[in-house]
């Protein structure tokens, strides 16, 4: 057990974020999430992983797409194409490692191959598979008669025709699958909501490791309304980001408690994605990293920190 003195923050780390919050920057909700698991979390034990985790139940954040506050962290510099790249797998439905880093990111090769009770799986079908898992769900959610349903494509043409038929829901979460897949998947569920030519967002995480995963999801979530906004021809308007489960691990604490936090941040970048992207079929063809950039990103240095399989 860590002692509870090792959740208090510095007066200097307390300054910084003060001082960010007085300039309006935006990692106000970021910053204050990080503080409330430090002073209110409680410790609890991971049985997959076997690590402790200061813990917090709920956390709610909320980003302004639409006048393009990109949420993208500034304590340390955050690898946002690989998040954009991870989430364009989802879109494809890909269920290969090596897919996922052709577009750009290795955030599968852990899980699709080192993960020791997938490995032993016999739903594995060799290296780098991860079996049914996120956009495997997203795009071919399997039915008892043998077909199956394309969520996604259902969402997209709904929403190009200006229909909101109060179930515009991508789910990830299949629990009669979790023994076919080498995760379950954490951010489970998202929901757009269109109010008259505005399109918003409602996505759902049950578990979020905070150092490490939060600025990805915050990555993935502002995108991903972005992306459909611009894809069916409406306005982005704001994105809402719920977390269930929010931690930190003992091997993260230290890192974010004495050096992230004790960081002042800079100013928040702005996003841009490639105007010529249309259509569903864009992003599951020609759409690479290439067609996404950042402008005015002014960030520390990045931060190790230790991933839990």
């Amino acid at each position: 057990m860590v002692k509870s003195s090792l959740k208090k923050i510095s007066v200097n780390s307390r300054y910084s974020w003060t001082k960010a919050l007085q300039k309006g920057i935006n990692m106000k909700q970021y910053l204050n999430l990080c503080n409330k698991i430090i002073d209110e979390g409680t410790w609890i034990q991971n049985e997959r992983t076997g690590k402790n985790c200061l813990t917090l139940i709920n956390a709610d954040l909320e980003y302004d797409v639409g006048n393009n506050k990109f949420p993208l962290i500034t304590t340390r510099k955050s690898y946002f194409k690989s998040a954009i790249a991870e989430f364009i797998g989802y879109i494809r439905g890909y269920d290969n490692a090596a897919d996922f880093r052709k577009l750009g990111t290795k955030t599968w090769d852990a899980n699709a191959n080192l993960n020791e009770a997938w490995l032993n799986n016999p739903y594995r079908k060799g290296d780098d598979d991860m079996g049914r898992v996120y956009g495997v769900q997203g795009r071919s959610w399997q039915k008892p008669d043998g077909g199956h349903v394309d969520q996604l494509r259902k969402i997209v043409d709904d929403l190009k025709k200006g229909i909101d038929d109060r179930g515009e829901i991508l789910s990830f979460y299949n629990p009669g699958e979790f023994h076919m897949g080498c995760l379950r998947p954490c951010m489970h569920t998202h929901t757009f909501s269109l109010v008259g030519d505005t399109l918003h967002l409602t996505s759902y995480q049950r578990s979020c490791d905070v150092p490490l995963g939060l600025n990805f999801n915050q990555v993935q979530v502002f995108v991903f309304l972005a992306l459909m906004a611009q894809i069916t021809g409406h306005k982005a308007g704001k994105a809402y980001h719920k977390i269930v489960n929010a931690h930190i691990y003992e091997d993260q604490l230290e890192l974010m408690r004495d050096v992230q936090m004790k960081r002042e941040p800079f100013a928040s970048p702005q996003l841009h994605i490639n105007p010529k992207i249309t259509s569903l079929e864009d992003l599951e063809t020609w759409v690479t990293m290439d067609d996404f950039s950042v402008s005015g990103y002014e960030h520390h240095e990045p931060i190790a920190y230790p991933f839990s399989v």
